[in-house]
């Protein structure tokens, strides 16, 4: 069965994104994107770059650990604002949202019924892992079904932002164990939880 893997960054004091929900790696962001960090994603995690960096990386690899891309309705926005319907047209791209009509692209599914629901359905499908790239809404909703946490852990804090889980998780207390790490030398953690 796959898993769903919630793979995001994460601030020393456990947010994903600024108190706007802006992109933190875009422009106008705060996440510091060192040499060694790229480079570690590009030969790790080739999959979670987004289209435009991967052609500006000239990085072809299919990638090994998924096949699937779950987002949801906030941070997809992030990309349609710069003009970019499916940032990973490389992966099987699902956005959730109950306020969209439809998906702006064809390639891209649109899910406005139950995130768990859905998620129980496509774990029992084949292929490779299943992707969690945020926010931290779809991440709450979706807690009780993630299988392992991957925390780009950076060295930085930022005091106010939009939480690991967003901003209206339920309590509910779980343990995990660390089964992997990498520490860059730059600072950022990889840091591989898997659920107990």
């Amino acid at each position: 069965m796959r898993k769903l893997v919630y793979y995001i960054a994460a601030t020393l004091d456990g947010f994903i994104a600024g108190p706007d929900g802006a992109d933190p790696t875009g422009p106008d962001g705060f996440w510091p994107i060192p040499g060694d960090y790229l480079r570690h994603l590009a030969a790790e995690y080739p999959e979670t770059l987004p289209a435009p960096a991967r052609k500006a990386l000239s990085i072809t690899a299919e990638g090994t650990h998924f096949d699937t891309i779950l987002e949801g309705r906030k941070s997809y926005e992030i990309g349609l604002e710069a003009g970019i319907t499916d940032a990973y047209p490389h992966l099987r791209h699902l956005v959730f949202s109950t306020t969209l009509a439809k998906s702006p692209d064809p390639a891209v599914e649109l899910v406005t019924g139950d995130p768990v629901a859905r998620v129980r359905e496509l774990k029992q499908e084949d292929g490779k892992d299943i992707w969690l790239v945020g926010g931290g809404g779809l991440a709450g909703a979706l807690y009780t079904e993630i299988d392992q946490l991957i925390v780009k852990l950076g060295p930085l804090t930022i005091g106010i932002g939009i939480p690991l889980f967003g901003r209206t998780a339920a309590f509910d207390p779980r343990t995990w164990n660390l089964t992997d790490h990498v520490v860059l030398e730059s600072g950022t953690a990889f840091l591989t939880y898997t659920r107990d």
